[in-house]
């Protein structure tokens, strides 16, 4: 009796001590979240005092977390890199100006021969500009999802990664200039501060701060390494409804490192109303979804810690991604569907798409004489109009 006794309160202190461990996790990403999607740091955008202020918190966290410093320009946790930028990306007779962005960047060594590359974007629009979708005066453009959310479990990632034991080495870095073209990251594989051919593999995340209630949560990259889908569909828990894709292309930082041949896999909760507004804020995040994504990227990483270096892949050409179409519709693409067709997940007021009538929810099956079966076969469509061109679309509603 006195050892059944025992055991039931053991257990008893044991569930309480991991619930308050959770409380505290939790509560750290709202810390973090709510810091870098202040109105003081006026959106982040690459350059500003508000960048600054951002990389100085994310600096000050990876201190207090024991990360180390790599070799830098600036004798420091940060990665300095200067570019000449477009005033308006999408029109070459703007003037270029120069912008200063700083990626930061925290080594956790575990005197390993494999080095594991985990990213998270912290810059965003600052006042808006070309990125905004938002119509009307310049307001300032938080990125609470896009991408404090990352950034935040980046931060819990260092944490959890640092109390393991694993046979890698992790640099944990936070990258700017995203919004702009990639630009840290790109600067980061030009001028890299590690080995880059003892990079097993890159993790990004953008965006994983909206988990909705069917939990759905996309991974992309997954065909860039054949360890990555089992390794995947080995975690029982947390659950999640899996949209994948496995290119290793994509409109963010986990692109930079699969051109130079390195698995990645990017995760992201979905697109949302205020993607690129100032009404990404912090009371739309869903902190327990943060936090089981989270987890979940810490199992996949203790999964895969045990194979030896992981082979490379090529995946399927998307060269029309870099591309610049001349013409658009508008629309903001739901990247969670995984149906036949371009589901809509946003039409931009004024644009083509809007003005026609299409409205969210929409999926577009032909624009033209061309199928449209997914993202791919659009932007492929998109590429054989002409500005003033017409067309009939097929759509399902």
């Amino acid at each position: 009796m006195r050892l059944a006794i025992f055991l039931c309160i053991n257990a008893f202190f044991t569930t309480i001590s991991a619930q308050q461990d959770y409380e505290l996790e939790r509560g750290q990403l709202f810390v973090d979240v709510s810091f870098l999607a202040h109105d003081s740091l006026e959106g982040r955008e690459t350059g500003s005092k508000g960048e600054a202020m951002a990389a100085a918190y994310i600096a000050d966290r990876f201190k207090q977390l024991g990360l180390t410093q790599l070799r830098s320009t600036d004798a420091s946790y940060f990665q300095t890199f200067e570019k000449n930028v477009l005033a308006n990306p999408h029109d070459a007779s703007e003037s270029e100006h120069i912008v200063t962005g700083k990626n930061v960047i925290g080594f956790l060594d575990n005197d390993a021969g494999k080095t594991l590359v985990i990213g998270a974007h912290y810059d965003h629009l600052g006042w808006g500009g070309s990125g905004s979708l938002h119509v009307g005066d310049s307001a300032i453009h938080n990125g609470a999802d896009d991408n404090a959310s990352g950034v935040a479990a980046l931060l819990f990632l260092a944490k959890r990664l640092s109390e393991l034991d694993l046979s890698s080495n992790v640099v944990f870095i936070a990258f700017s200039g995203e919004e702009m073209g990639l630009l840290g990251s790109n600067y980061f594989v030009n001028h890299p501060l590690i080995d880059l051919t003892a990079v097993n593999y890159m993790i990004n995340m953008d965006m994983v701060g909206r988990l909705d209630a069917q939990r759905s949560l996309a991974i992309y990259g997954v065909g860039t390494s054949a360890s990555f889908i089992p390794a995947i569909h080995a975690i029982e828990t947390p659950a999640f409804q899996f949209a994948m894709d496995s290119s290793g292309f994509g409109p963010s930082d986990h692109t930079s490192f699969y051109v130079n041949d390195i698995p990645v896999l990017h995760f992201f909760t979905g697109q949302h109303a205020q993607y690129h507004k100032p009404e990404d804020d912090v009371e739309w995040i869903n902190f327990d979804g943060i936090f089981d994504v989270s987890l979940f990227i810490e199992q996949l990483i203790v999964s895969l810690d045990t194979e030896t270096k992981l082979q490379f892949s090529k995946t399927k050409d998307t060269k029309n991604e870099e591309q610049s179409f001349k013409v658009t519709l508008g629309i903001m693409p739901d990247y969670m569907f995984t149906g036949n067709g371009l589901r809509i997940d946003g039409a931009k007021e004024g644009r083509p798409a809007h003005t026609a009538g299409l409205i969210k929810g929409d999926i577009l099956l032909k624009m033209g004489k061309f199928e449209i079966t997914d993202i791919y076969s659009y932007m492929d469509a998109l590429n054989a109009f002409e500005k003033g061109n017409s067309t009939k679309i097929v759509y399902l509603r």
